[in-house]
């Protein structure tokens, strides 16, 4: 499983920057904006509460064209995964991603999704998440700035849980940044 979401990011990362050099209309009509950040893995004293594991988690996420338009917002489609740079548990994600953007260039965003991982299911060692499934709900919040009408800074958290569907819920958070570039 842990090779399989690797391939699943490379793959991901492939699509995303094909589309860095293909013609930024055709692009624009299925790719809105697409984002890499690193954040800092299973952050404690937060949604989940506590840590038990560590490392850096790279992560890269695309952001889809077709829209809704809702309570001031905009809803989009998104696909992501975060890779464990220290082999701990990494995550495929997709979900709707609801964001606000003010004319002063500030954003927020709030989304609502599902995610998979290649974490442990139940307590085995000290060192590694019970997450109990292997399907988890995932709960991402983004607040940011648009420096340009193309590029963004932001401070990025995400929580995935099953939200005691399963025996063993520990979740895990993961809070850093990320640069974003719109097409």
């Amino acid at each position: 499983m842990r090779g399989q979401i690797k391939l699943l990011v490379c793959c991901l990362g492939c699509v995303i920057s094909s589309a860095a050099v293909a013609d930024e209309r055709r692009v624009s009509a299925w790719l809105h904006e697409v984002k890499f950040g690193v954040l800092h893995h299973d952050t404690g004293d937060l949604w989940s509460g506590f840590r038990r594991e560590n490392g850096v988690d790279l992560n890269l996420e695309g952001i889809f064209s077709p829209h809704i338009k809702f309570l001031g917002g905009t809803v989009r489609p998104a696909l992501g995964g975060s890779v464990n740079t220290n082999g701990d548990t990494s995550k495929l994600y997709s979900g709707l991603r609801w964001q606000y953007e003010h004319a002063s260039g500030m954003f927020f965003g709030v989304g609502l999704g599902g995610a998979i991982h290649d974490g442990k299911l139940h307590l085995q060692h000290n060192d590694r998440k019970a997450l109990g499934s292997r399907v988890l709900f995932h709960i991402p919040v983004e607040i940011g700035y648009r420096f340009t009408a193309k590029s963004s800074l932001s401070v990025y958290f995400d929580h995935v849980s099953n939200a005691y569907l399963a025996s063993s819920n520990e979740g895990m958070d993961t809070l850093g940044g990320r640069f974003g570039y719109r097409f």
